[in-house]
């Protein structure tokens, strides 16, 4: 059922226009000029249109920290010690040394118990809790600020999860503490004799904290000499959204949008800058544990991809969201798969589908339901590519993944990253994507962006608009104004313009990078 805009939207339309117009008047009498205008509002009912179901919703892509060190909850940065590449020994940023090189030897090796992340952290304590060679107070070991500092809550629990391997016997203090380690907010010892840990070995256990503190960090420290071996450490807070993983306070701001739906996982961060750094969904489900994790080498930062394909499906049904999923299409930034060699990708696509939608006993949906969804999820949208119909293998690619998922999922609506006029018979869609990022005075005049657009079928998704550059900042009110203006031009339209979504939806404020918009499609 649509949603009918009447006088509620007309009021917002006068409301939109009057504050623009009162801007530019402002602006000129600025300038010493003196000014009439008159403004003529109709708000009749008959000039009211339903616009679609899924008009608005959101478009998440992991940039600039939105989702590690954002929106998904895990408080470890590099819980796997994967970040510094297969190579060992390697970097453990941000992992730092509590102790110094007469103490304490640290550094990684290939012995994790985990097949597709084998990088695991070796601690080789050289003190002991004996007077002739004594640890420092407190001990020697590693620690985790998280991003930028974990921010740990008074009252609240924390479960932490590890995996340990060692052949002497171990006593390994896990805390959580301030920045610089002089204040405990929450401790648990693991302690075992020389077989305990003799195999790689998972301890969970929970941490309740006594303080707050913005800008903690974990701690794992011993007095005992001899070699451990770390890997998998995990905190992540027993409060989230759902029980899902998901910040509660900023997962409660996207379901107070009321999204219609959720595009996801990303534009470039779905193709990368070359494909061996792509989001491939088949590494990002499964245990959390066993997922290799990637370097978004889009947006210059490591993710374990604990925020992976499952999870933004599951944030989508939590949400009330239709998930739109864009695919990796055989095309990064500065690279490209030829037509002839799709085939594997187009198959890799099918099976994520079946991954979503399938039975519990098919193949892909029995790994879902193994990780307690046996229900399948709705996924009725598609998005091939990134806007990338300008690539020599696009076209040809693009044929190949719409057959493929119509044959086996005639429901599926398939968004083309091509324009409406490349649309045909022969190069069908259901709906085409179109990006507009602009200047704020040229943001206004999209708003008759697709006044002209021939009407019927296939319908537009502005899947990403906004006003971007110096016009943008932190946000302005003549920003918002202007898209509120473009978001008009879309509802007046809406019998050719089927959803939209802004974006980027999240921006980590400690992590503010250049957003470099992909081409502007028009209509």
């Amino acid at each position: 059922m649509g949603v009918q805009r009447a006088n509620g939207a007309s009021l917002l339309r006068a409301l939109v226009v009057v504050c623009a117009l009162c801007w530019a008047l402002s602006s000129r009498c600025a300038e010493g000029q003196n000014s009439n205008g008159q403004l003529s509002v109709n708000a009749s009912p008959q000039n009211a249109r339903k616009i679609p179901d899924k008009m608005f919703g959101i478009f998440f892509e992991e940039i600039n920290h939105a989702g590690a060190g954002g929106l998904w909850a895990e408080l470890v940065s590099n819980r796997g010690f994967e970040a510094g590449g297969p190579n060992t020994p390697s970097n453990i940023d941000p992992w730092l040394i509590i102790g110094d090189e007469s103490s304490i030897i640290v550094g990684t090796d290939r012995t994790s118990c985990f097949e597709r992340n084998p990088v695991a952290l070796r601690m080789e304590v050289l003190c002991a809790s004996k007077k002739t060679n004594a640890c420092p107070s407190g001990g020697v070991g590693v620690y985790n600020p998280g991003y930028w500092g974990m921010n740990i809550e008074k009252g609240k629990v924390y479960k932490v999860s590890l995996h340990i391997r060692s052949s002497d016997t171990v006593s390994l203090t896990v805390s959580l503490t301030s920045s610089d380690g002089l204040q405990k907010l929450a401790a648990h010892t693991i302690t075992g004799s020389k077989k305990t840990f003799a195999k790689w070995t998972k301890i969970e256990f929970h941490l309740r904290s006594n303080q707050n503190n913005t800008n903690s960090r974990l701690q794992l420290t011993t007095s005992k000499s001899g070699v451990v071996w770390l890997d998998q450490v995990s905190v992540m807070p027993m409060d989230t959204y759902m029980g899902h993983g998901f910040r509660k306070d900023l997962a409660s701001m996207l379901a107070n949008l009321k999204p219609q739906f959720l595009k996801f996982p990303g534009g470039n961060y779905a193709m990368g800058n070359y494909l061996r750094n792509a989001f491939r969904w088949s590494e990002t489900v499964g245990p959390w544990e066993e997922r290799p994790g990637h370097f978004n080498d889009a947006w210059g930062y490591w993710t374990d991809d604990g925020l992976g394909f499952f999870e933004f499906l599951q944030l989508a049904e939590d949400l009330g969201a239709s998930p739109v999923w864009v695919v990796n299409d055989g095309a990064s930034l500065n690279e490209e798969v030829s037509t002839k060699t799709i085939a594997s990708l187009v198959k890799d696509v099918v099976n994520g589908i079946e991954f979503a939608r399938g039975g519990p006993k098919t193949t892909w949906g029995s790994v879902r339901a193994s990780m307690g969804h046996p229900e399948s999820f709705k996924l009725d949208y598609v998005s091939i590519g990134n806007q990338e119909c300008w690539m020599l293998y696009y076209r040809g690619n693009y044929q190949k993944f719409y057959s493929a998922i119509k044959s086996a999922y005639p429901d599926i609506n398939i968004i083309s990253s091509c324009d409406r006029p490349t649309i045909s018979p022969s190069n069908p869609a259901d709906l085409y994507d179109v990006h507009v990022y602009t200047s704020l005075t040229n943001m206004f005049s999209k708003t008759s962006m697709f006044d002209n657009t021939p009407r019927g079928a296939p319908k537009a998704i502005v899947s990403e608009y906004a006003v971007t550059g110096n016009d943008a900042g932190k946000g302005t009110l003549v920003a918002a104004l202007a898209e509120a203006a473009f978001l008009i031009g879309l509802e007046r339209n809406s019998d050719v313009v089927e959803m939209a979504s802004c974006a980027p939806l999240f921006v980590n404020d400690n992590d503010r990078r250049p957003f470099y918009p992909v081409t502007i499609l028009t209509s």
